[in-house]
């Protein structure tokens, strides 16, 4: 590999989700931040959470007349 082009590696990464949860990993950054992690993801949970940033869930809602 050549030298000096590299990024650094940064070997305890903090790692914060928007949750709250934060764990230390590997990285070219020092600091992380996330908006879902394995301690709020609806497939690890088990929960039914619908992310939505953008309204299309309540635009569907209104559309079909749901809920």
């Amino acid at each position: 590999m050549k030298a000096g082009i590299h990024p650094n590696y940064h070997a305890e990464a903090v790692v914060t989700c928007s949750c709250g949860a934060s764990y230390t990993t590997g990285s070219t950054k020092p600091q992380l931040r996330v908006e879902i992690c394995n301690q709020c993801h609806p497939f690890y949970t088990g929960e039914q959470r619908i992310v939505d940033t953008e309204g299309r869930v309540e635009r569907l809602k209104r559309r079909f007349n749901l809920q």
